[in-house]
């Protein structure tokens, strides 16, 4: 069981949808990360090359989420779980969410969104 680290509502305005002027305009986008490490080094050594920077996390996710526009929002889920399993070595498993709170849909809603669960192999 690992424990974890939390970034909730990571606001970032991106160009991904699968409308060509869905991807031109562009839109604010949301992204939830869940952690999963070992934080019990980090707990006692007060250390934070004992844990992962959550700073560099976010940027890496504010990177991808402005980055490439991208027709799917699975894509881009994807894109952020495999980035940051292969740059933070301490990390187990992360959970990502992104929600598209102005996806181009009848009707009301407050978002659509997808939610990936990966683990390092």
């Amino acid at each position: 069981m690992s424990d974890k680290i939390f970034l909730n509502g990571i606001e970032v305005f991106g160009h991904h949808g699968c409308g060509e002027d869905e991807r031109e305009r562009g839109q604010v986008f949301a992204a939830d990360l869940e952690l999963g490490l070992d934080l019990s080094k980090a707990g006692k050594s007060d250390d934070i090359s004992d844990t992962i920077d959550y700073a560099a996390v976010m940027e890496e996710t504010k990177k991808i989420i402005s980055g490439t526009p991208r027709k799917l929002i699975e894509t881009v889920a994807e894109e952020i779980a495999e980035t940051l399993l292969s740059k933070f070595s301490l990390l187990e498993n992360v959970k990502i969410t992104i929600r598209k709170p102005s996806a181009e849909l009848r009707g009301v809603f407050n978002y659509a969104a997808v939610e990936i669960f990966r683990t390092r192999k």
